[in-house]
């Protein structure tokens, strides 16, 4: 339910409506019209809002991973900020049996192809009991919802951060989306693309309408639209670019990613592949590669295996010392 209504934040727009973009006008979400149905196997046929596939990455006894391919590659710090944070806040409420059925859509890929269209932000969509909701309406049931849930379990001051910024961004969207444009990738796309039009006269057929929408998303940042936004101040961040190229190199320490990135920084000529689940190793005196599985999501911290990386020259020691554990 609630994935139908996301795009209204973490859209990142689109210029063309329908798969072919035969429709010439504007959308919230670039993969909304990609999506044929609810649930499914697949990925690539009959795109699905939600895989099923059963690919946990780890202990399939403990864990299950839940697969939400609808989402947009966003730009906007904010909006990949809240894309996450309002997700974990509705999954800690699933798991914890707060939601109960909670509200359904009708049909659920109509109604997501109907509130991308419409970037006025007033499509009105069907629930499964004939009443109709607006995509604000329905991120307004998950936000309240979300409130009364922590207050009950207690917060952090994350949480609070994130359930501050998502009430400020529905107000905001209400009154007048434009106002969104520092922390929203649709409002800016979209503002920069009437800037255009109204600069130059051009029709959303136009192709330079179409070169601004992929040009907004190019990475480098002598090219990048959105780079040049940001160079203006004109879209809020929440990260200096140390602490992104910090990131690139540095994993989290408090997750598995801690024992993956360690080993290629350390051993990478050792390694002879990496995943989710599993560092594989090719060391000296051995005949077969030997494997470490990382199954679980929260071990291989930087607590857990910090020391062992002090305390081992090579590879061989590291994989001596986890083996004697």
């Amino acid at each position: 339910m609630r994935g139908a209504g996301c795009c209204v934040i973490c859209g990142a727009g689109r210029v063309g409506q329908k798969q072919d973009g035969s429709v010439h006008a504007f959308q919230l979400a670039q993969r909304a019209d990609y999506m044929e149905v609810g649930v499914g196997l697949e990925t690539t046929l009959k795109r699905p809002i939600i895989n099923t596939r059963d690919e946990p990455h780890a202990d399939a006894k403990k864990y299950r991973r839940l697969h939400v391919i609808i989402g947009d590659a966003n730009c906007s710090e904010v909006a990949i900020y809240l894309k996450h944070g309002t997700t974990s806040l509705v999954l800690a409420m699933v798991e914890a049996g707060f939601l109960g059925r909670g509200i359904a859509l009708a049909r659920p890929v109509e109604a997501l192809h109907d509130i991308s269209h419409d970037p006025t932000l007033q499509a009105l969509v069907e629930l499964d009991d004939g009443s109709t909701m607006t995509a604000l309406d329905i991120q307004e049931h998950y936000l309240e919802r979300a409130r009364a849930f922590v207050e009950q379990n207690g917060s952090d001051e994350q949480t609070d951060d994130v359930l501050a910024r998502w009430q400020s961004i529905l107000d905001r969207l209400r009154r007048d989306p434009a106002e969104c444009a520092r922390e929203l990738d649709w409002v800016a796309k979209l503002q920069l693309l009437e800037q255009y039009r109204e600069r130059d006269a051009l029709d959303w057929d136009h192709a330079k309408l179409h070169l601004v929408d992929l040009q907004y998303h190019d990475i480098r940042p002598e090219k990048g639209l959105y780079h040049r936004l940001v160079a203006r101040d004109r879209i809020e961040r929440l990260l200096t670019d140390e602490q992104v190229a910090e990131a690139i190199s540095e994993p989290p320490h408090d997750t598995r990613a801690f024992f993956r990135g360690r080993c290629l920084s350390r051993f990478a000529t050792d390694v002879a592949a990496a995943s989710w689940d599993s560092v594989i190793f090719d060391l000296p005196g051995h005949d077969s590669l030997q494997r470490i599985p990382t199954m679980e999501p929260l071990r291989g911290t930087a607590e857990h295996v910090g020391a062992l990386f002090d305390t081992s020259a090579t590879a061989t020691d590291l994989f001596r010392a986890i083996t004697r554990r």
